[in-house]
């Protein structure tokens, strides 16, 4: 089977998924080709905070109905030690900008919802096998249904929006891409659970023990992180460990105790970033986590891979309805400052906040850590750069 079209978009994740919402309203012709069935994507949990930049590009694009009716809205955040506990109200301090929690997964729902309704063309359980030509005027994406079936993309285009394993990247890389990497010698131990009571805002908690988290998700369910030693599994962290450990760091000096509840999921993350550059070879073009992966510290890889998204579309309406390849031509460029302005805010917070591991000079760390706390706490000028970088 063969289908032609302009645009032909690897991945239904949320910046797969943005960009074709915006082509179809544009008038661009696009087919999403995603390996994982639509319920999968529609009910993976992931990531929840979105910035505010998101949110207003999800309503610029008329894309924020589900948001609207059910996300909350957060302003502040707070940072816990063993010697002391402060709230940093960065709403405040950032001018009335926000976050937003709405998971991943009802975001992907909502975007796939008014893809169909638009009438765009999803091709859910379809592994792209090859992608040919990306160096000449008519590339090609040979897919395969989870059928046996397979479907022949030919388009003026290719967006990858597919992730750090996909085959976009690995098509790109035949371009002379390179990826930088960062890998950290520890990590996060994820858990989506039960527990009560919930906090108004974010919790940070800096014990010797290590970083924990405590990130609300709903009235009843939140998301916490726990630092782990790298190399760390799941089945190393049992439940009883996991709340032993979360009741310990995030209660240093007499703050209410959890309740456990149910474990929803659980998980380790090995904590790693990265950065793809060039972000574009031939007629190949990289968003989202297939350009840049960075740690979950600092909620920055939804909300990015979304402004690559946008930008990216707009570069393609402006190419492929008004006939302008000079936006296209410097997508890349472009964007790599702010994929880096957002990887230099995710490793600061990830010192700030991160227990020094033995053989550092562990007591100067922490005596850094303290200083900046301090500034944090106390100093509007720095407090004010800190809120403008966190709430995006």
């Amino acid at each position: 089977m063969r289908r032609r079209t302009q645009v032909a978009i690897v991945g239904a994740g949320p910046a797969g998924l943005l960009l074709a919402n915006v082509l179809i309203a544009a008038g661009v012709d696009c087919v999403v080709v995603e390996h994982r069935s639509r319920e999968h994507v529609q009910t993976r949990a992931r990531a929840g905070f979105l910035e505010q930049r998101t949110v207003d590009c999800l309503r610029r694009h008329g894309l924020c109905a589900g948001l609207d009716a059910a996300a909350a809205r957060h302003v502040r955040c707070e940072f816990r030690s063993e010697r002391r506990s402060f709230v940093v109200d960065y709403g405040e301090l950032a001018g009335g900008r926000a976050h937003w929690v709405y998971p991943q997964q009802l975001l992907v729902r909502d975007l796939v919802q008014s893809l169909v309704s638009r009438g765009g063309d999803v091709r859910f359980s379809h592994a792209v096998e090859r992608v040919e030509g990306v160096d000449s005027d008519a590339p090609l994406l040979v897919c395969r249904s989870a059928a046996g079936e397979t479907l022949e993309i030919s388009c003026e285009i290719v967006a990858g929006c597919d992730g750090a394993r996909g085959i976009s990247c690995q098509a790109l890389a035949g371009g002379g891409a390179q990826a930088i990497e960062r890998r950290y010698p520890f990590g996060w131990l994820t858990v989506l659970a039960e527990a009560d009571p919930p906090p108004a805002h974010i919790v940070y908690a800096m014990h010797a023990d290590g970083f924990a988290a405590h990130v609300p998700r709903t009235p009843e369910v939140s998301r916490f992180y726990l630092q782990c030693a790298a190399g760390d599994t799941a089945s190393d962290w049992p439940a009883e460990r996991v709340w032993a450990q979360l009741r310990r760091r995030l209660s240093p000096h007499g703050a209410a105790e959890l309740t456990p509840g149910r474990i929803l999921e659980q998980g380790v993350l090995a904590m790693r970033s990265s950065v793809t550059a060039p972000m574009q070879h031939g007629r190949l073009y990289l968003a989202g986590d297939a350009a840049h992966v960075l740690t979950p510290c600092g909620a920055k890889g939804m909300n990015l891979a979304i402004a690559d998204a946008d930008a990216l579309a707009r570069s393609l309406v402006a190419r492929l309805r008004d006939g302008d390849g000079e936006q296209l031509d410097g997508y890349g460029a472009r964007r790599l400052p702010d994929v880096w302005r957002s990887q230099e805010f995710s490793d600061w917070l990830l010192h700030l906040l991160h227990e020094p591991l033995a053989g550092t000079a562990v007591d100067y760390e922490r005596r850094l850590r303290a200083a900046r706390l301090e500034q944090l706490e106390h100093s509007p000028s720095f407090a004010q750069t800190f809120a403008r970088r966190y709430v995006g």
